[in-house]
């Protein structure tokens, strides 16, 4: 089915708009937003809308930018959509808007955020045709504040951003009128996959979601409506050619700690990467709270800003300052006895002045398409550095090349051996650690199947993952990716093991594409939690 646009491209005839629009200055005293005869407020709260399409009023609030008493500038325009249940005032309470748009004002440039009455509609005209809510927001309400404020009136000056059925608003109103916003900003986006959709509760299919999509009542297939096909991101995007599109800028972010939308929005993270169109994707520490989508605001004000000044958004972060670089005499090239494989190990400091033993992280080195000596002494250097500045406590560590077609659990298990017996490490494996990149990090989960009993926690960085593969319990397992990582399959099919197992874990999607260097960053992003399990 090729999708269509048409149902959300018609706009009302010029002689109903114009109503419309005398209306909002004439007809209703509350909907003339910054009255002459009144001091300038920036939070203009409790306006309504009267709405002619839905027959119904719509509260909304308005932030100006401090700017904008003593200016005759115009302004781009961030819609701030609220999460079922919630309403117009969630935004600048719960949210505290005015504070985040003050401490971002650098990234996005001074900015009106309109924060609407979003009921529970999903931002969509409900199927039986009775509250047309989309067609509102088009036709009516973004009119409006043209109207009243001095907005900029360019599709790329207009970003919606919207947290749970918010975040939902936030994809499918930029998705389905590029000719009104292109920045889309959806935090924690509220949807379902079609599998998640046919095996929701029937009550709660039938209060969020039947209601609005069509359906009421249905189950399993019956649910799949064309009008839910419609307006379900996993099949207008999954399509080869997604030229309509092409404008669209896309920021999704979803805490690891979400009950179901990790998957909801993992899986549209999967479906864009599989049509390689370009959007941003993030994954963090956290839930469905406020406390995460401030969090969230941190890059998401960047995007906007970004958007807004016809920037591209960064592919790569700064790289991580690894500080002072480690001479090559301060640690040393093993090898093994009984192969032709060798080792890189390195000492602490504190390693000759004490006969301690010491916790020993063994790290499994996937080159990226680097040098071997130059990464192991980028790597011995970054850690040698937390270990002097106390970030993490002094270990011993033992680097392995993760290409070699040779490592089995037999050799790994001879050099467990031989590195205990020439090197003073703990014996519990509560102060053992494995840590992997790229292709190194399958090498890793193949060998926890043989030993879990040596090592307390596997930290992984872009994984090379084949689709497939399984976590084994008993450890603790720390997932780091870019979002242009290679195998983001795999990755996220880890995720979901770990969660199905319940297995103790952390999942990051961070910014970047896969390399040596984005290992490192990763690996610093991580250092807190590395400490945790080095010394447990």
């Amino acid at each position: 089915m090729r999708f269509s646009r048409l149902k959300y491209s018609r706009r009302l005839p010029f002689a109903l708009m114009m109503g419309l629009l005398l209306t909002s200055f004439l007809g209703c005293s509350k909907e003339k937003a910054v009255p002459d005869d009144e001091p300038f407020v920036r939070l203009v709260e409790e306006q309504v809308l009267e709405s002619q399409l839905l027959n119904y009023q719509v509260k909304y609030t308005v932030l100006l930018p401090e700017e904008y008493e003593n200016s005759t500038d115009e302004y781009p325009v961030v819609y701030l959509l609220h999460g079922f249940g919630d309403n117009h005032t969630s935004w600048y309470k719960g949210g505290a808007i005015q504070y985040y748009a003050d401490f971002y004002k650098t990234e996005t440039g001074p900015a009106i955020y309109v924060m609407p009455q979003g009921f529970n509609t999903y931002y969509v005209n409900k199927f039986s045709g009775t509250f047309p809510y989309m067609d509102m927001f088009v036709q009516e309400f973004v009119p409006l504040i043209d109207a009243q404020f001095r907005t900029k009136k360019d599709p790329s000056q207009r970003a919606v951003m919207g947290y749970s059925m918010g975040g939902y608003g936030a994809l499918i109103l930029p998705a389905l009128n590029p000719d009104v916003f292109e920045i889309s900003v959806p935090l924690s986006m509220s949807f379902r996959t079609d599998e998640q959709y046919m095996d929701q509760s029937q009550d709660g299919w039938n209060s969020q979601f039947g209601s609005v999509f069509g359906g009421n009542g249905a189950t399993g297939e019956n649910r799949l409506t064309d009008y839910f096909k419609l307006h379900s991101p996993f099949h207008f995007f999954d399509m080869e050619d997604l030229s309509a599109f092409s404008g669209l800028k896309i920021f999704l972010d979803c805490g690891d700690d979400e009950e179901s939308l990790h998957i909801t929005n993992g899986a549209l993270h999967n479906l864009l990467r599989d049509r390689g169109f370009e959007h941003v994707y993030r994954v963090r520490n956290g839930d469905h709270s406020w406390n995460y989508w401030h969090g969230a605001l941190k890059e998401a004000m960047v995007f906007i800003g970004n958007g807004f000044k016809g920037l591209p958004h960064p592919k790569e972060p700064l790289p991580v300052n690894i500080g002072e670089l480690l001479p090559e005499a301060q640690y040393t090239v093993d090898d093994v006895q009984s192969s032709s494989i060798t080792l890189g190990v390195f000492k602490p400091v504190s390693y000759e002045s004490t006969t301690d033993s010491f916790p020993v992280i063994y790290f499994l080195n996937d080159l990226e398409g680097g040098n071997r000596e130059a990464n192991r002494q980028q790597l011995f250097s970054f850690l040698n550095n937390k270990m002097k500045s106390k970030a993490i406590v002094d270990a011993l560590i033992i680097e392995i090349l993760a290409e070699s077609d040779t490592m089995d659990e037999s050799l790994f298990a001879e050099i467990i051996t031989q590195m205990g017996s020439t090197y003073r490490i703990k014996e519990n494996k509560q102060n053992h650690i494995i840590i992997a990149n790229g292709s190194g990090c399958e090498n890793a989960l193949a060998l926890l199947t043989d030993f879990q009993d040596y090592f307390n926690a596997c930290f992984l960085y872009s994984g090379k993952i084949s689709e497939n593969i399984h976590a084994e319990p008993g450890l603790y397992y720390y997932m780091d990716m870019t979002d242009n990582a290679d195998s983001y399959k795999g990755n996220y099919n880890l995720f979901l093991d770990l969660r199905e197992k319940n297995i103790s874990h952390e999942y990051r999607v961070r910014q970047g594409t896969q390399s040596f260097q984005a290992f490192l960053n990763g690996l610093d992003n991580s250092m807190s939690l590395i400490n945790v399990y080095l010394k447990k």
